[in-house]
């Protein structure tokens, strides 16, 4: 089991963001390939197994049902504020 990877699921934790499940996604491809991080000629493939394996995370946590726990909520990470000008902020708030 890799260590690194937290209990994503209630009531460990009530409250999961697409971050948290693509860190945990990646963790696994990582010990599974044995790589930190990939060769260029493997980056393709390496990418491709963490947005499966986050897929599969996130299919999982929405399926199970935990006796006596509420829905898992899944949240989006906020989007830096940085990035966006103000214009793009005020659209997406309405």
């Amino acid at each position: 089991m890799c260590r690194s990877i937290k209990t994503l699921r209630p009531p460990t934790t009530p409250e999961v963001t697409d971050e948290d499940i693509r860190a945990a996604a990646l963790q696994y491809v990582r010990k599974v390939s044995g790589f930190r991080a990939p060769a260029a000629h493997n980056r393709e493939v390496f990418d491709h197994a963490v947005d499966a394996v986050a897929a599969a995370t996130q299919e999982l946590l929405a399926g199970l049902q935990i006796r006596g726990s509420a829905p898992l909520t899944i949240r989006s990470a906020p989007e830096p504020v940085g990035d966006r000008s103000e214009t793009d902020r005020a659209r997406s708030t309405y």
